[in-house]
């Protein structure tokens, strides 16, 4: 007996050394649950689970445990962007479906694209807060690689469908086997086959494109004739206990995906202003609602060519494809473009967007205000919305809807958790739950844009300082300054250079030194010259040095001229014109 209790006594010191604790002391914390903060408390987190959490006056903490002082600071769970897209980049050349532009960049470098920056998106999604991303629609490609970042600790948890399954393909995504986003359902056969080939590929649930309309029909005559297909697609995936996402943005739609056992609606009823019948039926059977309110700008903002930009959007976006958004100002194909720029900005167009918007904004309100289960979400991925970046942008897209701080913080948290019936897994800053967690040096209650002001990201049992999960490149510098400057964003434009820049012509007669003489040059330039745009014809990043060879366009005089970005402590030190 005694033997055996050494024997215990020592498994369990040796396990001790395995168990990293970490001590977040009097800090802040966010009860979600109870929309409340509750002082002075200090948080202990054991690998990655929240193991304890006590007053601070409470507590003794171990003299081996890792110690993050959380004075002033407020503790919050990790976001969840509830519908993103990986198979998209956000940028212009996309979504050839909506514009074609193939013939400057070819579709098969989008995809190759969209498995080559993964990694760089999962750390982007982190960087900025938010710790688990529900990619609602992607390929069985993506799906395979999607399992490597399962214990990536600079990655968000990723929760992932195969294609979308639909009874309408776009001419664009024919053909292209296991890097298809989209499968076409003809039939109820076809619904039940499809449903059973995403098995095998292990899809976190299953996702319908429910589009109507294109069949010459009405949209109630459309949405009833192939509600047969959708109805087999869901019951086939409660059968193998996978949830059930429907793209539903006509009432009728939405009403029938419902009533029919949807799970998860993404996007918001734009056609008309929604009665009570259909709020109390998303209550009745649990329907959470996912309102992707911005997402119908960043195509209007970027084929109307009247991009905007916040200075979040400018520093934490995918530099590259932001910068792609402004190349309608250049492609060759002036007629495609010119056309879709006067559509996009015609009275009707305008009209139409305008009152699109107001009943989306009307319908959430309503939907929130019953207590409907509401979860944040972007749909990044789609042109003009970046992945990542345009979180803030969709909060306070809700936030003017009429919905509350602790409304959002709840759809941002533990809602988007119940998505996928995870909420007692992640959502709260609760004991037994993974620590997927923000440290904030501002109280987002007060406002909403503290949200991005993170001190610390908690992930997977590791803390993180933002600007250490993504390495800045030069290029990404020379990019950033690039895109303000298309913007005639004199802050953003100065924020890559360095205080004591220099600028000179090449070889090395020095023009002025000093960002704040370079903010009265290009101040006045951004305000006075029109038809002001510089295309990157091409780039070379060698070390710390960037080469850019750029086409300037000055009301109506072009200037070819190379500009040369040399970089130190992450800032532009040094820059060389040669014209």
């Amino acid at each position: 007996m005694k033997n055996k209790f050494l024997r215990v006594l020592a498994l369990v010191i040796l396990s001790v050394p395995l168990c990293a604790q970490t001590y977040i002391t009097n800090v802040t914390v966010a009860d979600v649950e109870k929309q409340r903060l509750v002082s002075n408390q200090t948080v202990e987190i054991t690998d990655d689970i929240i193991t304890s959490i006590k007053s601070s006056k409470k507590i003794k903490i171990p003299s081996k445990g890792k110690i993050i002082d959380g004075t002033e600071k407020f503790l919050f769970p990790g976001l969840t962007d509830a519908h993103i897209h990986f198979f998209q980049s956000g940028g212009l050349y996309t979504r050839p479906d909506v514009i074609d532009l193939r013939k400057d960049m070819p579709y098969h470098k989008e995809i190759k694209n969209s498995h080559t920056k993964m990694e760089n998106k999962m750390q982007r999604y982190l960087q900025n807060g938010i710790t688990n991303v529900i990619d609602v629609g992607a390929t069985y490609n993506l799906l395979k690689a999607r399992d490597k970042y399962k214990e990536n600790k600079k990655s968000p948890s990723v929760y992932m469908t195969g294609p979308l399954l639909t009874t309408y393909l776009p001419k664009a995504y024919k053909n292209l086997k296991n890097d298809a986003p989209f499968n076409l359902v003809k039939t109820k056969e076809d619904g039940v086959k499809m449903v059973e080939e995403q098995l095998a590929y292990k899809p976190d649930f299953i996702k319908i494109w429910y589009i109507v309309g294109t069949d010459g029909l009405s949209k109630e005559e459309s949405a009833r004739k192939n509600l047969p297909i959708v109805k087999v697609i869901i019951d086939k995936a409660h059968e193998n206990n996978l949830k059930v996402a429907v793209h539903a943005s006509q009432r009728i739609t939405a009403q029938l995906a419902v009533e029919n056992g949807c799970d998860f609606l993404v996007h918001s009823v734009d056609d008309e202003e929604l009665k009570d019948d259909f709020v109390q039926l998303l209550l009745k059977k649990k329907t959470v609602l996912c309102p992707t309110l911005v997402v119908y700008d960043g195509y209007m903002n970027t084929l109307g060519q009247k991009i905007k930009m916040s200075h979040h959007e400018l520093e934490k976006a995918d530099p590259d494809q932001l910068g792609s958004l402004l190349d309608l100002k250049h492609l060759p194909d002036t007629l495609l473009i010119k056309r879709y720029k006067k559509s996009v900005n015609s009275i009707a167009s305008i009209a139409r967007s305008k009152k699109s918007r107001s009943i989306m904004m009307t319908n959430l309100k309503k939907l929130s205000d019953a207590g409907v289960l509401i979860a944040t979400g972007t749909d990044a991925g789609n042109i003009g919305t970046l992945h990542a970046s345009s979180y803030l942008a969709e909060l306070k897209a809700m936030h003017k809807s009429g919905m509350n701080n602790w409304q959002l913080i709840t759809a941002s948290t533990i809602n988007g958790a119940k998505v996928l019936n995870k909420e007692k897994e992640f959502g709260t800053v609760s004991v037994g739950k993974k620590a997927n967690l923000i440290l904030l040096d501002a109280n987002p209650i007060e406002n909403i844009e503290n949200i991005t002001k993170i001190n610390k990201v908690i992930n997977k049992g590791e803390v993180f300082t933002p600007s250490k999960i993504l390495q800045t490149t030069p290029a990404d510098l020379a990019q950033r300054q690039l895109n303000a400057y298309n913007l005639r964003d004199i802050d953003a434009f100065l924020e890559p250079y360095a205080d004591d820049v220099e600028v000179y012509n090449y070889p090395n007669k020095l023009q002025y030194k000093g960002k704040e003489t370079m903010r009265k040059g290009y101040a006045q330039m951004f305000k006075n010259t029109p038809n002001l745009h510089c295309e990157l014809v091409s780039r070379i990043s060698q070390g710390n040095i960037v080469i850019d060879k750029e086409r300037v366009q000055f009301g109506n005089r072009i200037l070819e001229a190379v500009a040369i970005y040399h970089i130190e402590n992450n800032k532009i030190k040094k820059v060389y014109f040669i014209q």
